[in-house]
C-alpha cells in the first residue's frame, strides 16, 4: 500500500502544482525532530506536521504544501516505514491542507473538524483549492487509539479559525497547537474573516496550559517546539495586549491610535508574517466585531 501512497504523490506533485509553485519549494528541506517515543515534529514551510508512528501505521496533523508530499512521505518513512494511514487537519488554511489531494489519492484518510470540510469545499468551488476534502470529520472532538497512546483530538471554538482543533498525545505528554499558538517566529494570526477571536485564542492557550505540566511538549503551528513555560509567556502576552487595546476601545481611540502606543514592544517576537502592527488591529477588531481583516 505505501508504494501506491508513493507512487501516486510523486505523479501529483509534478503535474498538479504550476512550475513556479514548484521553484519556490525547490530549496525546502523537511527536518525531522523527535519528541518522544512514537511522535516526531517535521519543519518545513507551512506549519509544523505532528507525526505518530509505529505499528499501527502512521498519523499525519497537517501536511503541508502539495510540492513538498514527496519529501514529506520520505521523512515520515525515514521514522517508520508502515503507510500513512491517517492525516489530521488542524484548520483549513492551505499551509495545513496542502497535501490532502496528493496523499488522499494515495489512499490515506483525511479527517478534520466540520468546518475545515466545509470551508477547503468553498474554497474548492470558487478554484482556490486543488481539492483533498476530509472524508471523516466531526463536530466537537474523536480519539485514536494507535501506537500504544490515546491520542485524543478536541476542537476549540472561535480561536484562529471557526475549525481549530488541538491534539493531545496523552501517555506521550505531547500537543500539537495548530495556529493556535504561534511561536516566535511571527505574531499570532487571527482569521476574522473565517470566525478566529482573540478570545477564543486566549481560551485555547488556557485550555492547554490547564491541561499540561512542565514535561508537556508542544508542537505550535509555526515556530520551534515549546515548553509549557513558553505557552505560559504566549498566553501572558496575548492578554496584556487584548487588555491594552481594550483599554484604548474604552477610552474611544481608534485604531490608530491603539497601534501608536506600541503594546507589541516589550515581547520577543519576530516580526514575520504578521507584524505587531497588524496582530493589534486583528486584536482591536476582534473586540470591535469586525471582520474586514487581512493579514497583509
Amino acid at each position: 500500500m505505501f508504494r501506491h501512497i508513493l507512487a501516486a504523490t510523486a505523479v501529483a506533485t509534478v503535474t498538479v502544482p504550476t512550475a513556479a509553485h514548484q521553484d519556490r519549494f525547490a530549496g525546502v528541506e523537511i527536518e525531522t525532530q523527535e519528541i518522544a517515543p512514537g511522535v516526531a515534529v517535521l519543519f518545513g514551510a507551512g506549519g509544523n506536521i505532528g507525526v505518530s508512528y509505529g505499528d499501527d501505521g502512521t498519523i499525519l496533523v497537517d501536511d503541508q504544501y502539495a510540492p513538498l508530499t514527496d519529501k514529506i512521505v520520505a521523512a515520515a518513512m525515514a521514522l517508520d516505514d508502515d503507510p500513512i494511514r491517517f492525516v489530521f487537519n488542524t484548520h483549513y488554511h492551505g499551509d495545513h491542507t496542502g497535501g490532502n489531494e496528493n496523499l488522499g489519492e494515495g489512499g490515506t484518510l483525511i479527517m478534520a473538524h466540520d468546518n475545515v470540510r466545509a470551508r477547503l469545499a468553498a474554497a474548492l468551488e470558487e478554484g482556490d483549492s486543488d481539492g483533498g476534502l476530509p472524508v471523516i470529520t466531526f463536530s466537537d472532538g474523536v480519539t485514536f487509539h494507535w501506537n500504544g497512546d490515546e491520542i485524543h483530538v478536541m476542537h476549540v471554538h472561535h480561536a484562529h479559525t471557526d475549525g481549530d482543533s488541538i491534539v493531545h498525545w496523552r501517555g506521550a505528554n505531547v500537543v500539537h497547537m495548530g495556529d493556535t499558538f504561534f511561536n516566535k517566529v511571527t505574531w499570532p494570526y487571527i482569521d476574522l474573516k473565517a470566525g478566529g477571536s482573540i478570545e477564543g485564542v486566549i481560551a485555547t492557550a488556557k485550555r492547554v496550559l490547564d491541561h499540561s505540566n512542565a514535561d508537556t511538549r508542544i508542537i505550535p503551528g509555526h515556530g520551534p517546539l515549546a515548553t509549557r513555560a513558553d505557552l505560559q509567556a504566549y498566553h501572558d502576552m496575548l492578554i496584556a495586549i487584548r487588555d491594552g487595546v481594550k483599554a484604548g476601545i474604552d477610552a474611544g481611540e481608534s485604531l490608530e491610535q491603539v497601534q501608536s502606543r506600541d503594546l507589541t514592544q516589550p515581547y520577543d517576537t519576530q516580526e514575520g508574517f504578521i507584524t505587531g502592527a497588524k496582530f493589534v488591529e486583528a486584536v482591536y477588531k476582534s473586540l470591535t466585531g469586525e471582520t474586514d481583516y487581512s493579514p497583509r
